[in-house]
């Protein structure tokens, strides 16, 4: 047998330096051993909990310390007591969850009806109005709010249209200061909302089972009911969830519109605080509101959450099909 380090040589064949023995400790030589994967884990979760720590320093400053100064505020002796049996926050309260149901309803029926027609029916100029909606969701509330005042308040183009041809002092339209006018005025706005979900939902439906439908001689309304109805019912949950979040805690379009008989959660906080100085009434409010809407955006989330699965599930299978 040959000595360490060389290569035991056949007969007939000269012996060869082999490699050298590794050293014991595992390593190449003049290399530092690595350190284990979960050590490396340990400290790379450690950099992470220091990069976070900052914004989330921030974030306590300028959002969680006012709520918590409204909560502690709202804790006076007695405030919920007194605000739980007022009149006005049982009528708020009623009237705030009736006009976001109501609007979200008109904003799904809406929405379904004018993505259906962007998505499925050609006509000119539909590309560009699918863009457009993005543009629409940056507009405020109250820009929509004081176009319709253009349209249908007192002086507006309706009722000076109205008294021209008639000759009249004044003209019919007054609905706009009335809750019909708030709540028309958030299905004009929110409406976008649910349409950009649904023509997201819209784009990665599979063309080939409207084809077969209408080969198999199935009506437009059959083929929206049983194909393209329960492919857009996620995305109508996660648009009405979010809808309805939003008008719940809608501002603008009350106080623009002018509707002195309607009085919502928010604008009961903003006559609380800023026109009775009834400072702990105002942040009761607020927090009762506060606790609704993070209730509902759970619950919209979570159906966010399904609707990305079910997604995944449908693509999943066509492709396993295909």
């Amino acid at each position: 047998m040959a000595s360490r380090g060389l290569v035991t040589a056949r007969p007939g064949r000269r012996a060869v330096p082999g490699p050298a023995a590794a050293p014991s400790g595992g390593g190449a030589p003049g290399r530092t051993p690595s350190r284990p994967p979960a050590a490396a884990a340990r400290e790379r979760g450690f950099r992470g909990r220091l990069w976070a720590a900052p914004p989330v320093l921030a974030l306590a400053v300028v959002f969680l310390y006012p709520l918590a100064l409204v909560v502690r505020e709202s804790l006076a002796p007695g405030a919920y007591a007194q605000v739980f049996a007022s009149a006005s926050f049982r009528d708020a309260l009623v009237t705030t969850v009736w006009l976001a149901a109501a609007a979200t309803a008109g904003c799904l029926v809406l929405g379904f009806v004018l993505a259906l027609v962007v998505a499925f029916v050609p006509f000119p100029g539909g590309r560009a109005v699918s863009k457009s909606i993005d543009v629409f969701l940056s507009f405020p509330s109250f820009l929509i709010t004081l176009a319709l005042l253009f349209l249908y308040g007192t002086v507006g183009m309706a009722n000076g249209l109205w008294t021209d041809v008639t000759g009249a002092d004044s003209g019919p339209f007054r609905f706009l200061t009335t809750p019909w006018g708030v709540l028309l005025a958030e299905i004009t706005y929110f409406t976008p909302f649910v349409m950009r979900p649904l023509l997201a939902a819209f784009s990665q439906l599979d063309t080939a089972q409207l084809e077969v439908a209408s080969s198999l001689g199935a009506r437009p309304l059959r083929i929206v009911r049983r194909v393209i109805l329960p492919e857009a019912l996620p995305a109508l949950a996660a648009g009405g969830g979010l809808v309805l979040v939003m008008c719940l805690n809608e501002f603008g379009i009350v106080l623009f519109t002018g509707a002195k008989g309607v009085t919502t959660l928010p604008m009961l906080v903003y006559g609380k605080a800023i026109l009775e100085s009834d400072y702990a009434a105002a942040c009761v409010v607020a927090v009762v509101n506060v606790l609704i809407s993070v209730g509902l955006y759970g619950l919209y989330r979570t159906l966010v959450a399904r609707s990305g699965g079910a997604g995944a599930g449908r693509e999943g299978s066509r492709r396993a099909g295909a």
